[in-house]
């Protein structure tokens, strides 16, 4: 369709090529006998030269009297969408050409869709090789009536259609008199029209977390600042594992670190004032500007595998420096790129289709929207070793009760102040980590009278147990809660978890009772407790347990207080929950 064509003429009309260049390349065709193209004042790969057509994705850099440009030369036969994808995922702004002589083509429908998918709202289409057709106004009309109409029903609008000859240069830099009947933009008048982007240094500050490197004493964090900006002395926090730390200073290799400030664009390291453990795959951002975290989104992705992408299989999602399988939970919609119909009823995209789906990934991620920032928000799809898709979030799933109590914990960890004493020091003094035993079965088993001689028991072997009461809190701290507001909307369970948690904390073993709450409580208090481990000791007679409990006791041996005991104190160790005074963890 002639667009390295395109962009060599604009090239040379703005007089933006090297001294030499032209004459160069005129040089080289001479001598092969071959006329000059001004693509190939692109196209430096020798195939590319042979077959006539662009498969790299390079890009030219030139100004005008506005602004500087970065032009993205795509390839756009369908062999190379891969490639083509590559280049308008960094674009701001796209030109789309039309072959006047071949009309809409269903090439053209594709590479409009890829560009609704990336998000991309300036478009203008340049219709070229007016000159064989004879530069009518028919022709042109016809084209820009029937891809007008297409876009819209993909809800992309083309800001301008510009009829152009690139080989003879018409309506490239400047008009001439080929076609009176267009009273419109050049190509070169049209890219000083497109909007600038908000800088990225305007937008909320991440830095994904490429690795961790011990040097000396310092451990310095290092990344590429996809967007914002951030100083020394600034509170950072690491997401999705909600650590945070001060930024301590900024590290250069070969030369002094003197830096103050991180900025988008630019590769670096920190140090923080604390040491913390921080993976790579984390977000780092300002504390009040977090991404997104969680396990379920929306997306709109376009598929390049040989293998179909199916529902309910797993892939291997890649997203800045982070590594999730995810898999496919819904089709919202499949769509033939080429012809845009609506596939109903499929699990499954072919190779170069698009779709709109929601994915859920195994672990929590963190992101932002596309539309809000496009480096965080865009991500690829690998199956078996080979990047097959690429795709941008639109949305995320609304949180369900489970997923609104994570994200509480989450904001409640991150503002979570820690003392001096680390939990280490003191599994080493008490001889034991900080866990939860949760002693669960139905009213009358005996759970109470357990839990106390457990408690005891613990007491009397120098660990720091203690015997929390859901009495004690309904009574103490919630006595400004009346009794059907308290046991509604899991408030009960809320504050429960939250006191089970300053105790966990504290580096306490901490016994309690459950009759208040049921069998799906179990992991939100696991939730709130959160890493200390909770230790269900389920009592039933029942042959098949609820649920996954660690530890079973039958009624009667329940009632053996001693021998029950001895069965949970076995697991605690045998867990390294009970390690012993002075144990080296």
């Amino acid at each position: 369709h002639g667009k390295s064509t395109l962009v060599g003429r604009l090239l040379a009309d703005t007089d933006s090529l090297p001294t030499g260049k032209l004459d160069f390349i005129q040089k080289i065709c001479d001598q092969q006998g071959k006329d000059f193209e001004f693509a190939f004042l692109l196209d430096a790969l020798e195939e590319e030269q042979k077959q006539g057509i662009t498969i790299d994705t390079s890009q030219i850099f030139f100004n005008t009297r506005k602004r500087p440009y970065v032009i993205i030369d795509a390839p756009g036969h369908k062999e190379f969408l891969k490639n083509m994808v590559t280049g308008a995922a960094y674009a701001e702004a796209a030109l789309l050409l039309i072959d006047a002589s071949e009309g809409v083509q269903e090439q053209s429908r594709r590479h409009g869709y890829i560009l609704r998918l990336l998000g991309l709202t300036q478009v203008a289409v340049v219709i070229n090789k007016m000159d064989l057709v004879g530069y009518d106004a028919e022709v042109y009309y016809k084209i820009k009536s029937e891809y007008e109409a297409f876009l819209a029903s993909i809800d992309v609008q083309a800001i301008e259609f510009i009829p152009v000859s690139a080989k003879l240069g018409t309506n490239i830099a400047k008009t001439t008199g080929d076609m009176p009947w267009y009273k419109g933009p050049t190509v070169l008048e049209m890219l000083d029209r497109f909007h600038d982007a908000v800088p990225q240094t305007h937008q909320p500050f991440r830095l994904p977390v490429q690795d961790v490197y011990k040097f000396d004493e310092r451990r310095i964090i290092a990344g590429r600042v996809e967007a914002g900006r951030a100083k020394v002395g600034d509170e950072i926090i690491f997401s999705p594992s909600n650590k945070r730390g001060v930024i301590q200073s900024i590290e250069g290799w070969s030369v002094p670190a003197t830096a103050q400030t991180i900025e988008a664009s630019q590769s670096v390291g920190i140090c923080l004032e604390d040491q913390i453990f921080v993976e790579r795959g984390e977000i780092a951002s300002l504390v009040s500007q977090m991404p997104i975290v969680t396990t379920t989104f929306d997306a709109n992705v376009f598929w390049m595998g040989k293998r179909h992408l199916k529902q309910g299989v797993n892939y291997l999602l890649k997203l800045g420096t982070q590594n999730v399988e995810c898999e496919v939970v819904d089709f919202k919609k499949a769509i033939d790129a080429s012809t845009l119909e609506t596939l109903p009823d499929q699990d499954y995209i072919a190779k170069n289709d698009v779709a709109e789906l929601t994915f859920r990934t195994r672990q929590p991620i963190a992101f932002d929207l596309f539309t809000d920032i496009a480096e965080t928000g865009r991500f690829v799809l690998v199956d078996e070793y080979d990047v097959c898709g690429g795709g941008i979030i639109t949305s995320f799933t609304p949180l369900s009760e489970v997923d609104r109590l994570a994200n509480e914990v989450r904001e409640r960890d991150s503002h979570w102040v820690q003392g001096l004493v680390t939990p280490e020091m003191r599994a080493y003094r008490n001889g034991h980590i900080a866990a939860m035993i949760l002693l669960t079965g139905k009213a009358g088993v005996g759970k109470a009278p357990l839990a106390g001689k457990l408690e005891e028991s613990l007491f009397n072997q120098n660990y720091k147990s203690y015997l929390l009461d859901g009495r004690n809190i309904q009574w103490g701290l919630s006595a400004d809660m009346d009794q059907e507001t308290y046991f509604s909307g899991g408030e009960a369970l809320r504050r429960f978890g939250e006191v089970a948690k300053l105790f966990m904390d504290a580096g306490h073993v901490l016994i309690s009772t459950s009759n208040i709450f049921n069998q799906d409580d179990h992991s939100n208090i696991t939730l709130l407790v959160q890493p200390s481990p909770v230790i269900e000791v389920q009592i039933t007679d029942d042959t098949f347990p609820k649920g996954k409990p660690e530890v079973v006791l039958t009624v009667a041996e329940a009632a053996d207080h001693d021998k029950a005991i001895q069965k949970i104190i076995d697991y605690l160790k045998e867990q390294k929950i009970l390690i012993g005074q002075n144990y080296s963890i």
